[in-house]
């Protein structure tokens, strides 16, 4: 039987895998928070400001919901990253831990970081030190695909998104309200 502090103990999930959805499940945990008087912050890792529903949704939500885009236009390309993508994640990982230090929400989302660290924009042991400094009642989700296992290991709770068929096979791109 859990006791009532084990429910207000925050705990760190992972949603990775190849599968679409990791942001949508991040987004669907958002929603129920929100409901329930909890305020969310989701910093998205190499996601520029570009209004996608999520964040035009999130304008609506305000204050329970905040979503704050830390990365360029436009996609890493085959060249790997460049300074500028450096630089936004460094900024976003110094703005996770002024979210601890202010203890501004109750459920914080790092999404798309475990691209990030595949990229080599932030480090394994960056995040590890996030998950250990994070505050005791704050909820911490991470997304992103090929998450490191280290990162795995030192969650309460791991979700495996696996594709098995994706209409982008099909050339069908993303679609405005859907993947956008």
């Amino acid at each position: 039987m859990e006791s009532e502090k084990d429910t207000r103990r925050g705990m760190i999930h992972v949603y990775t895998g190849d599968g679409k959805g990791k942001t949508t499940a991040a987004l669907g945990l958002a929603l129920r928070a929100v409901g329930r008087g909890m305020r969310v912050i989701m910093l998205q890792f190499l996601k520029s400001s570009e209004p996608t529903g999520e964040i035009l949704a999130a304008e609506k939500l305000k204050p329970w919901l905040t979503i704050l885009p830390m990365g360029r236009k436009g996609f890493i390309g085959r060249k790997g990253p460049d300074p500028e993508d450096r630089r936004l994640a460094e900024e976003a990982v110094k703005k996770v831990r002024e979210i601890y230090q202010s203890a501004s929400c109750d459920l914080l989302i790092l999404d798309e970081i475990n691209v990030a660290v595949a990229f080599g924009l932030v480090s394994p042991d960056t995040v590890l030190e996030l998950m250990r400094e994070k505050p005791p009642s704050l909820e911490l989700v991470l997304t992103g695909r090929n998450a490191d296992p280290r990162i795995l290991e030192g969650a309460d709770l791991v979700t495996e998104m696996k594709m098995i068929k994706h209409y982008f096979e099909k050339g069908i791109g993303d679609r405005e309200g859907i993947e956008r």
